[in-house]
């Protein structure tokens, strides 16, 4: 069997390298082989423009360093077709359109805009937690 095709959200990539938990599982799910991480340029530019922010005490060397791993741990895809679905925030459509590219199965954000969505086009959308017990076999607190 295949492992499944994800792709995280900015949100979720940043979590995880900075403050673990199961963002930073979901990563090492990847790191390992076990889920397949996809990614698109534009992810990585705005992952880059939030790591370099001062709030998060980066200096540009460290901020490159981990967009460097995430080069080498995702495979970059690259979108066909702009998609036009989140109209509350436009940029959340980077990952839509990432997603479809990859033929992802799920997208994992903790973007409210994103999991209103619930699914999209077959892809299911999940908050990092819920995601990380799902791959762990352990129950969820949703109620779908």
């Amino acid at each position: 069997m295949s492992s499944l095709r994800m792709v995280l959200d900015s949100n979720v990539i940043i979590s995880g390298f900075l403050f673990g938990g199961p963002p930073a599982r979901l990563l090492e799910h990847a790191i390992t082989g076990s889920l397949q991480c996809f990614i698109s340029l534009p992810i990585l530019d705005e992952i880059r423009d939030v790591l370099l922010r001062p709030k998060f005490g980066l200096s540009s060397n460290q901020a490159l360093a981990l967009i460097g791993e995430l080069h080498e741990l995702c495979r970059i895809v690259t979108p066909k077709a702009r998609i036009r679905v989140v109209d509350a925030d436009p940029d959340d459509n980077m990952i839509l359109e990432c997603a479809s590219a990859a033929d992802a199965d799920v997208i994992v954000s903790g973007d409210s805009h994103l999991l209103d969505l619930g699914q999209w086009r077959g892809i299911r959308i999940h908050p990092p937690a819920d995601f990380a017990k799902e791959i762990q076999g352990q129950p969820t607190d949703r109620c779908d």
